[in-house]
């Protein structure tokens, strides 16, 4: 991918994605599912201005849904887990 600004799709704030932060400085992300760990660890350190230790990802199936006789799919995703390195810190809600 060559735009490191489109790889990280959104913040996922969840009460799991809490306790990771709270427990091991992770921070959840949602990103494109065509997405490498590489990719994922230089958008996060451009964007946020943090170094990375360790990226973790997850592919997520689009579920099946149905409506009367005609199924069809939603889209698959990708969630990464990245963790900073000691020290570091991202806050999303600085402003609120």
């Amino acid at each position: 991918m060559k735009d490191l600004l489109r790889v990280i799709a959104s913040p996922l704030i969840t009460e799991k994605g809490t306790l990771v932060n709270e427990q091991g400085n992770q921070f959840v992300f949602r990103v494109r599912p065509e997405a490498n760990k590489v990719e994922i660890r230089r958008a996060v350190e451009r964007l946020f201005k943090v170094r990375v230790e360790k990226v973790r990802t997850i592919n997520y199936l689009g579920k099946i849904r149905r409506v009367g006789r005609s199924a069809g799919r939603r889209p698959h995703w990708k969630k990464a887990y990245v963790t900073l390195a000691e020290g570091q810190r991202i806050d999303f809600f600085e402003n609120v």
